[in-house]
């Protein structure tokens, strides 16, 4: 598996990273298995998220790992907080109860990273850099990010924080892209050419900001995978007919096509297939041509000015 540097830290992650978000429907054994088998393939950062199954996820986590220090020193644990029910909530009180809570769950005594689990309407930067100082200070959290911000969000949060900002988790794959699409038809009077987030894509790659793309399979928010499905019939031919080229599944080259952008991305995968997630894995070692990432972007039904 290769390694990137999370953002300007010196912590090298693996560039697949494992989401948990749906560890909740293993049970134990199943657990067990799917973690071993992401920590022998060398796919030992796991994301998690306070939220995911109200806090379940990151209790079953621990316990199929049977967390103790030895393991803790094997894995990168990442999770967020910020979304309540009905709100989001970036208050100091808040964020420091909420990683409180994420270390007993993981029976752990830090986080390795902690995002901010979307963007509060309501923030006050100088709370959330009172509870960061607090964190860091106790050793309880050693890298701190974001998710789902675009440029300015993250340049109010600066101007209070001391400690950087090393990743933003933003939803991205090959038929959810316009953060690369407004990118290519700048200045056209196309839908395309949108700035939805503020050219986050650009800001997160001059700041040195890994972007962690979550949902890499999906399209449109959670309706469902593109792969094998007949509404996308050119795509799923293309990624085929590169698949089979590089004698890789289908899976393996749509991760491959994130990691190809110079960006340096961090693919959060969401599966918990065992052999799914391999072939996640592998897509570590492939690099697709030019002509190839081009190929499938506008198989997506993306066009080019």
């Amino acid at each position: 598996m290769k390694k990137i540097r999370l953002g300007t830290s010196p912590l090298e992650v693996p560039t697949i990273g494992v989401g948990c978000m749906r560890i909740y429907d293993l049970d134990k054994k199943r657990a067990e298995d799917f973690l071993k088998t992401a920590i022998d393939h060398g796919a030992n950062f796991f994301d998690h998220a306070d939220i995911y199954g109200g806090g379940r996820c990151e209790e079953i986590f621990s316990d199929a790992l049977d967390m103790n220090d030895d393991m803790r020193e094997k894995v990168i644990l990442q999770s967020k907080c910020g979304i309540r029910q009905g709100m989001f909530d970036f208050s100091k009180d808040h964020i420091l109860k909420s990683v409180d809570g994420i270390l007993k769950r993981l029976r752990t005594d830090y986080l390795d990273v902690l995002l901010l689990h979307r963007p509060d309407a309501l923030v006050e930067p100088e709370e959330v850099a009172e509870a960061f100082d607090r964190l860091e200070d106790s050793g309880k959290v050693r890298y701190f990010g974001v998710s789902n911000q675009k440029p300015m969000q993250i340049e109010l949060l600066k101007k209070y924080l001391k400690q950087p900002i090393v990743a933003n988790q933003l939803q991205l794959s090959i038929t959810n892209a316009n953060m690369i699409s407004n990118g290519i038809n700048v200045n056209m009077e196309v839908d395309a050419s949108i700035d939805r987030d503020g050219s986050i894509l650009d800001y997160c790659k001059l700041k040195d900001i890994t972007i962690q793309p979550w949902s890499p399979f999906q399209y449109g928010f959670f309706e469902g995978v593109f792969l094998g499905n007949d509404k996308f019939p050119e795509l799923n031919a293309k990624i085929d007919q590169i698949a089979d080229k590089y004698g890789v599944s289908n899976t393996t080259i749509t991760i491959a096509w994130l990691l190809r952008h110079p960006a340096k991305m961090q693919p959060i995968t969401g599966t918990m297939n065992t052999s799914r997630l391999i072939d996640c894995i592998k897509a570590s070692e492939i690099e697709l041509s030019r002509q190839e990432w081009y190929e499938i972007y506008l198989a997506a039904g993306n066009k080019l000015p």
